[in-house]
């Protein structure tokens, strides 16, 4: 029967030792011992000396069979054993998540382009796979900090100043296009530069990429008659059915709004530079299994070579 007493004098033995414990214990010599675990006969030494002052007990004896276990060793090894695999229960198991059972809430950092052309997609999949999972979408403000603290699990878009301690994966390239009313009274099949410059805008000023834009317009000298301006894309579509302004925006918004509202894709008559759409998390969340879980889907859904 293990006393309390052998209880704690295992546990404050290092662990190598016990693992040297134990290979003698089997093997019934120091030298095999040395090397199955790796290590050369006068180091199994030095460490079977420790143990033997460490439970004050010479623990194994050499005989003409071999070393065989003492008493006091042959009450020991069956503690010594347990806190072994104990370990290695401990160290094998991680962390677990299951989509299919958890009722975890995930927080998104979502542009605007976002709600409109990821979440209703990333919401589809979720109900399908995770029934009992919720998700919240989140503004961008203070997305940064959000992210750190863990109050934001992942964020997705062109987000510009996220470096360090984060992490980001590319999921796809935007480029420009133009929407405008499919009866448009003045536009024919093809957008050229000089009816873009003719013809009447509506600028989204917090639009994805806005900078991108303004930038090319600048270097195209190209000065637009801005009839509407709109903090988002909220309304858009059916102002541009009703209207005869032209937007210009990134594709995969545009592509997405056009198809809701029967609207007419024109390619850009100028160039503007492209920009990569990515998902972002904090460094410390890396290793999250729902994280983790999460990134993989929005990789599954939405990446593009």
């Amino acid at each position: 029967m293990k006393s309390k007493v052998d209880e704690h004098e295992v546990n404050l033995v290092d662990v190598r030792l016990l693992r040297l414990f134990d290979a003698i214990y089997f093997t019934k010599s120091v030298t095999r011992a040395a090397q199955q675990l790796g290590q050369s006969q006068p180091t199994a030494s030095i460490g079977l000396g420790h143990l033997r002052k460490r439970f004050r007990d010479p623990l194994f004896v050499r005989t003409s069979e071999g070393m065989e276990p003492t008493p006091h060793a042959t009450a020991l090894i069956g503690r010594v054993r347990e806190v072994l695999q104990a370990l290695r229960d401990l160290s094998e198991q991680g962390p677990s998540f299951d989509p299919s059972t958890t009722n975890r809430m995930f927080r998104i950092g979502m542009t605007d382009a976002s709600h409109i052309c990821l979440l209703p997609q990333l919401l589809g999949h979720v109900r399908r796979v995770s029934p009992r999972i919720q998700l919240e979408a989140l503004r961008m403000d203070g997305i940064a900090e959000a992210l750190q603290s863990g109050e934001a699990d992942l964020a997705l878009g062109l987000i510009p100043g996220l470096e360090s301690g984060f992490f980001q994966q590319t999921l796809y390239t935007q480029d420009w296009i133009c929407l405008a009313n499919s009866d448009h009274p003045r536009l024919g099949k093809r957008l050229t530069l000089s009816a873009y410059k003719a013809e009447g805008h509506i600028d989204i000023v917090s639009g994805t990429g806005q900078q991108l834009l303004d930038d090319a317009l600048r270097a195209n000298r190209i000065d637009r008659h801005v009839l509407l301006k709109l903090p988002g894309f909220l309304g858009l579509t059916r102002v541009l059915a009703i209207s005869d302004l032209i937007a210009t925006l990134p594709r995969h918004i545009g592509e997405t709004l056009a198809a809701l509202g029967g609207l007419t894709v024109h390619a850009c008559p100028f160039s503007i530079s492209t920009f990569k759409v990515k998902q972002h998390w904090h460094a410390r969340y890396h290793h999250d299994p729902g994280n983790r879980w999460l990134r993989g889907v929005c990789a599954g859904l939405f990446f593009r070579n």
